[in-house]
């Protein structure tokens, strides 16, 4: 699941819309691995109230911290690779398509021949 934004808009209040649109979709005890952009309290505070489970380091310089899964939090590199891929698309990283509904066919397009290769590895 994604949302296309203007590139000036922040990430943290297009992820809070993201995640309430999983309200009631049955993912309560599931592991919301988000990075530190995404730390603030008002979006871990929306995790928890959809029940699930926030994992994300606290910033250096945060006054009041808590603990985190590490481990759980080392996955957030698979979805970091993910996006490493897809710039490989010279089409999306560019962003040469005006209309949304165009830019989001390629993106789809892309993770359908990122699945393809990634099953057709040995």
């Amino acid at each position: 699941m994604f949302s296309l934004s203007p590139g000036q808009a922040g990430d943290a209040p297009e992820g809070r819309e993201l995640l309430k649109t999983l309200e009631n979709k049955g993912f309560s005890g599931t592991h919301v691995i988000m990075d530190k952009a995404y730390e603030g309290d008002e979006t871990r505070q929306l995790v928890f109230d959809l029940g699930m489970i926030p994992v994300v380091p606290p910033k250096a310089n945060r006054v009041s911290s808590w603990k985190y899964d590490a481990e759980m939090y080392k996955k957030r590199n698979e979805v970091e690779r993910l996006f490493r891929r897809l710039k490989g698309f010279r089409r999306i990283f560019s962003r040469f398509d005006k209309l949304d509904v165009v830019f989001r066919f390629f993106i789809y397009f892309a993770l359908i021949v990122n699945c393809l290769i990634s099953v057709n590895r040995p």
